[in-house]
């Protein structure tokens, strides 16, 4: 998509993200040129209520339109127009100081080898519903391409740590885990790059705890802190064919299932869940041009102490959470969709090569309302 913006045209977008973990809408605003500028305004996140998160959670592997399917995107959509609102008012923001919405969606289906990816959302109705243009459809035109279509928020990662030492690993655990690295001989504009996803983020805890105990995670690690870690369960685990492919790779949210040892306690199922999600980690790390020397992290995974140190003592070396360099972890994916969709109007590449597996740079996105045909 090329609107013929100037291509140094600075945009105010707003950025909406409904992640893999199910928790909440996350809403940033991002002042932007779609390059090196990034001056993040305001954030919000709102939690979906227990019924929506029950809803969403319904359809996920749908593998087709329904009447369901539906109701329930147009829940979703009303629910991310609602935050739009929210987050304006309480920012003190303008609408008409909003140039463009990047609507991410929620993800039920995500099997880029068969050439699909599904994320829910009408960005007619959200469109319509806060009187502003949406940029939706991001993956699409990648794993059309033959891309991965994930991970999404590389070349935002790269913009903000433009000025960071390097070799830099960002690793976002939501519901999936994924990592940026970033390696020194690159540039500003164009970033030495690698990303892909590394397996398992909070998913599978988050499934072991509403399963055991009606809870939707565990809360800070606390549980899987008092648990002992089942090392054969992990290396069952981790013999899955994923940990050898060479990225970029990702998965789906459901891509893995753990068979739990009979008579497993809770406490070790939770210990076990987080310990595989470090241990994919590291797996991954074999693949980077060259180790990482500083890793961040971001996404909710963040503030899961028993993660943040499991992982410290499988790399060897110190994570912090990105905050430790001035980001917001909680912000970060919204506003890299609002950064995305300032790309997609200037037609820039959303996803590279070395980001998704995509055999070119390739833009994406769709916009709505559709601009009118010029001449």
């Amino acid at each position: 998509m090329n609107i013929g913006l100037d291509p140094g045209a600075t945009l105010t977008a707003l950025g909406l993200m409904s992640g893999t973990s199910l928790d909440a809408i996350d809403a940033a605003i991002v002042r932007t040129d779609g390059l090196l500028l990034v001056e993040p305004v305001a954030f919000r996140s709102i939690r979906y209520s227990p019924r929506l998160r029950g809803r969403l959670r319904s359809v996920l592997g749908a593998t087709g339109p329904s009447p369901s399917l539906r109701a329930v995107e147009l829940a979703m959509t009303e629910a991310h127009a609602d935050i739009v609102d929210i987050l304006l008012k309480e920012s003190n923001v303008s609408k008409s100081n909003i140039d463009i919405i990047g609507f991410h969606g929620h993800t039920i289906d995500h099997r880029p080898d068969e050439g699909q990816t599904w994320q829910i959302g009408d960005s007619r109705d959200l469109s319509d519903a806060t009187g502003l243009p949406v940029v939706s459809a991001f993956r699409r035109a990648d794993v059309a391409a033959g891309g991965q279509g994930a991970p999404f928020a590389p070349l935002y990662h790269a913009a903000r740590a433009a000025g960071a030492p390097k070799p830099l690993a960002i690793l976002n655990v939501g519901g999936v885990a994924n990592v940026t690295w970033l390696g020194e001989r690159g540039t500003a504009e164009e970033p030495e790059i690698l990303a892909f996803d590394t397996g398992p983020g909070g998913a599978m805890v988050d499934d072991w705890m509403r399963a055991r105990t009606g809870a939707p995670f565990d809360r800070g690690g606390g549980l899987a802190n008092l648990g002992t870690v089942d090392e054969v369960a992990i290396g069952r685990l981790l013999s899955d064919g994923y940990f050898a492919r060479v990225p970029p790779k990702s998965i789906d949210r459901n891509r893995f299932t753990f068979e739990p040892p009979p008579g497993l306690a809770t406490a070790d199922g939770a210990a076990t869940l987080t310990a595989f999600t470090a241990q994919a980690v590291v797996a991954a790390c074999t693949f980077f041009p060259v180790p990482a020397r500083h890793w961040l992290v971001t996404g909710g995974g963040r503030h899961n102490k028993t993660l943040m140190t499991m992982l410290s003592r499988a790399l060897e070396q110190e994570v912090k959470p990105v905050e430790a360099v001035g980001w917001n972890g909680d912000a970060l994916e919204a506003e890299a969709f609002a950064y995305l969709a300032v790309r997609s109007l200037k037609g820039l590449p959303l996803s590279l090569p070395t980001t998704t597996g995509c055999a070119e740079p390739m833009t994406g996105g769709t916009l709505w309302p559709t601009p009118a045909p010029s001449g």
